[in-house]
């Protein structure tokens, strides 16, 4: 078997942040798509994926440790891009882009998080920024609002912990990232509802102060009940608690 490439191992960790940790299996659609795209059988993708586990460090507090045969090149890579989203963002993108035109694959069976063969030139930084952040916030999140359970994506948005137009750099962090179902996201972005360090639910005296029942389904049950933990990617505290003093209502 030949040796695993960078570009390889670049697009597989892209896989690993987009597809949740417990359905990483030689029959998901994902890894199989991936698997013929990158010359590798979908064992061997899936392998790979337990590899990057091996080093996700959230995956490790749940008892899950991933696989421990990772090669130097999967650490190298995980450490240079895990400290770069946006770079693993757009290089992935268009390495599999690149990869499609080539092999000129049958794309009807892909999924959302796969492009399609789309020329390089459409590409913009925003776009692909903001698919690769919310597919990997659904995949953290098994596609459930971490806050009601709610599970239908079209309901779903990947809502930024620190705000996008104040952190640049942690755009596409997804330890910046929270899966809320669109009120709560809204709720959330006006800080309405906070989340605090310990990962419990906040409710801001400005919604406590209203007297009505859809107030009370929709908000004051949640107040200090523990949010839904993702699977990978635990949010960050440090941004929690900024968002919590600087844009929570209280």
């Amino acid at each position: 078997m030949e040796k695993w490439t960078r570009d390889q191992t670049i697009i597989v960790l892209r896989l690993y942040c987009q597809i949740p940790f417990s359905k990483a299996t030689s029959t998901n659609p994902y890894i199989i798509y991936i698997s013929k795209l990158i010359g590798r059988s979908p064992n061997s993708v899936k392998m790979k994926i337990g590899n990057f586990g091996s080093f996700d460090e959230n995956l490790k507090t749940k008892g899950i440790v991933g696989l421990t045969n990772a090669s130097k090149l999967d650490r190298d890579i995980w450490n240079e891009y895990s400290n770069n989203w946006d770079k693993l963002a757009y290089q992935s993108e268009l390495l599999i882009a690149d990869l499609e035109k080539r092999k000129k694959l049958n794309l009807n069976n892909t999924l959302e998080t796969i492009p399609v063969g789309i020329d390089k030139e459409v590409f913009t930084t925003q776009r692909i920024n903001q698919n690769f952040f919310r597919n990997t916030i659904l995949a953290s999140y098994n596609s459930k609002c971490c806050i009601t359970g709610i599970s239908i994506p079209d309901l779903l948005i990947a809502s930024h912990i620190m705000p996008w137009s104040i952190d640049k750099k942690n755009r596409t962090n997804p330890h910046n990232g929270l899966c809320l179902n669109s009120l709560h996201d809204k709720a959330f972005d006006k800080g309405l509802i906070s989340i605090s360090t310990e990962y419990r639910i906040k409710i801001s005296d400005k919604i406590k102060s209203i007297d009505n029942k859809a107030f009370k389904d929709y908000f004051y049950k949640y107040e200090n009940s523990l949010i839904s933990l993702p699977e990978k990617f635990l949010p960050s505290k440090d941004f929690l608690d900024y968002h919590f003093n600087n844009i929570f209502q209280k």
